[in-house]
Order: C-alpha cells, then structure tokens, then sequence
C-alpha cells in the first residue's frame, strides 16, 4: 500500500464512521488499534503518518439488536474505484440460513453496481441502503417478540391511527434511517416513497403516530404536507397484515401497497396516484 491510497481509505473510512447514528457500530477486525489511532490522527491533523499498516483495512458494521452484520475488507490498492479494485463486502449472522444470505449477498452485489464511479462508493452503499436494511430486520424483530402488552384487554389498547405525509422529495439518506429508527422504536408500520416526491404512511397507536409525525416536521423539508392524521376507520382495519417498516422506489408501488391494505382511496384522493410517471 502506498500513502496516496491509504490517505484515500481513510477518508472513506471516517465519512462511514462519522456517519453512525446511536445503535451503529463500526469495528475494525485486524490491527484495531493501528486504524483507529490512525482514524483519530487524521480526524484531527488531516495528517497520515509514515507507518503503513501491514494488514488491510477490515471491518464490521452492525447495528444493535440484530444478529445479521456487514464486513468489509478494503485491498490495499483501493483507491475508491470499484472496477479496478473492489473491496469485498460478505453477509455475516449468527443464525443465518442460506437462502437469506444469497437475498442479502445480492442486494449488496446491486449495490456495489449502483455507486460504481462514484467517488467514496462504500460509505454511500452503507449509508443508503446496508446499515437502513439492518435497521429494517431490527424492526421486524422487535414486531416478532411477544410482549406483555399484547396480553392486555382488547378495550384498554390505545386506538389506531394513521398518517400521510408528503414532500416535494425524498433522498437524503439520514433522513430514511431516521424514518426507519422512528418505525422500530414507535412500534410503526408503513413505507417511505423515497425520490421524487416522497411520500410517507405511518400507522400505529395514536400517541406513536403523532410522536412519528411531530418527528417528520421537525427536520428541513421542501414542501412538506401533512395530508392527514386521525383514526382508521373500522372497515379498514382487518385488512392490514403486520408488516414491517418498507421503501419504495415509484408512486406506482404506493399505489399498490395501498390497495393491499385496501386504502387506495387516501392517496388516490389526494392526487398521489395520478402523479404521473417518475423521471
């Protein structure tokens, strides 16, 4: 390894670090000691010392509570180029089957073709789509768990509600996760339409979709319309199986994804479903 690439890893490097929300983790595997001093030096200095490591630059990213992780491995010739030299990306859980380890291997597999050419393509493969994805299966973890809460009178739980929300778009990917991290810890169900525009749905109890909602108008949007918060209606409510917090990519999978749950009626409404096709 040359310092030219080195300085290069380590920028990558610590944009994925910086980027870590509270629950993220990031741990280096070989010569821990050597990235992480050398993370903190450049943090500060901007400066990369004469030593050179004698092993590459490998590392885990997880997310707590979830038995599935990301490892990394950065070659020494690696310089941010995925096509000259790709750092290998492997799937890695403690109860991990087969079938879903080739789903998650593909989506990562996809991944390293979407930010092909771009110039940090790992932190921005993580920041998107990989450490959201954890987020997602934490989720739908806590949604399996059996809870006390459950068990109680059918009288005494807190009533449905539901809320749409839209925006002129949707892409910032901290924004996403926080979406994400909201659903997991209000125990919400729904989607974000991400791009142009964005769209978001959110059901749950009350006090959880009202908490979700204040949340989504604190942060900077461009056009941000609350189209509705209130109780679902009776007839809509056996028509929605549990599910877990999802993305989608076109107004056409939220057009659908309301029909599944036989709500359509919402966001044809309001003018969603007749948004044209998304360029």
């Amino acid at each position: 390894m040359d310092t030219a690439a080195l300085e290069k890893q380590v920028e990558e490097l610590q944009m994925i670090q910086c980027s870590l929300l509270p629950g993220e983790i990031m741990t280096f595997i070989d010569e821990i000691d050597f990235w992480n001093n050398l993370l903190e030096i450049h943090s500060t200095t901007s400066t990369i010392p004469d030593q050179l490591p004698t092993f590459q630059a490998h590392f885990q990213v997880k997310v707590e509570a979830v038995d599935v992780w990301f490892e990394v491995l950065f070659p020494f010739r690696y310089i941010g180029d995925l096509v000259s030299c790709c750092p290998t990306i492997s799937v890695k859980g403690l109860y991990l089957g087969k079938i879903e380890q080739e789903r998650l291997q593909k989506i990562v597999e996809e991944g390293i073709n979407e930010f092909t050419g771009s110039e940090y393509p790992i932190y921005q493969l993580l920041s998107i789509h990989l450490i959201p994805l954890l987020h997602t299966m934490r989720g739908a973890h806590a949604e399996a768990e059996p809870s006390g809460e459950n068990l109680t009178d059918e009288s005494a739980v807190a009533p449905e509600y539901h809320a749409l929300l839209t925006s002129h778009h949707l892409i910032s990917p901290n924004k996403r996760r926080s979406l994400q991290q909201w659903s997991g810890s209000l125990s919400i169900t729904g989607f974000a339409k991400v791009g142009y525009p964005g769209v978001i749905y959110a059901c749950g109890a009350q006090e959880s979709v009202e908490e979700f909602v204040a949340n989504v108008k604190a942060m900077q949007w461009l056009a941000l319309k609350v189209r509705f918060v209130e109780p679902v209606m009776e007839e809509f409510r056996e028509k929605e199986p549990k599910r877990q917090w999802a993305e989608f990519q076109k107004v056409g999978e939220v057009v659908e994804e309301m029909k599944r749950l036989g709500r359509e009626q919402f966001i044809v409404e309001m003018g969603i479903g007749s948004l044209g096709t998304e360029k």
